[in-house]
């Protein structure tokens, strides 16, 4: 099942990213901005914001250690996420309020998610699948974005050593948790 959401997950993710390629084009020119896409995008980030909550709380239910681990891995990367929300919203035309209101709620969103789970524990059947889901989900991201973006044309000793750097950090993470 775990295998079957892994690629489930990688589906889902391109069909979302085009979707809103769809949904732009729609609109006109590339060059158009379109508030809509601005919105379903920062929409997006804040619901990937609030399964990392639901992920935090997941893992504190297997172990502190866990639940350490997965709390530095989302409160680091969630900075980027905030900014990613923020950004978003505003480079597709929509007024400074609705970005500071996308960026309150994708704040909010791990807080609420990681509150979810004190009402249930997460049988480890549905957290193996749930995590199958988002590798798939996170594979495509790598695969899409991370990957092309690694072979553009522009300094790669720093691409390289920022991998590299990236992969040492969560060796490290891995080997506090365990």
């Amino acid at each position: 099942a775990a295998l079957l959401l892994f690629v489930g997950g990688f589906l889902v993710a391109h069909l979302v990213e085009r979707l809103l390629a769809v949904r732009q084009a729609a609109h006109g020119a590339s060059e158009e901005r379109v508030p809509q896409v601005g919105m379903t995008a920062a929409a997006a980030m804040v619901g990937h914001s609030l399964m990392d909550g639901v992920a935090l709380g997941a893992a504190f239910q297997v172990g502190g250690g866990m639940g350490a681990a997965v709390a530095l891995a989302v409160i680091t990367h969630d900075f980027a996420d905030g900014f990613n929300t923020y950004t978003i919203t505003s480079l597709y035309g929509n007024a400074r309020r609705k970005a500071l209101t996308m960026l309150y709620a994708d704040a909010a969103a791990p807080v609420v998610g990681a509150a979810t789970t004190l009402l249930f524990t997460l049988p480890e059947e549905l957290l193996g699948c749930y995590l199958g889901f988002f590798g798939g989900v996170l594979l495509y991201l790598a695969a899409a974005e991370i990957l092309p973006e690694a072979h553009h044309d522009h300094p790669a000793r720093s691409t390289l050593l920022c991998t590299v750097a990236g992969v040492c950090f969560i060796w490290v993470v891995v080997g506090v948790a365990g």
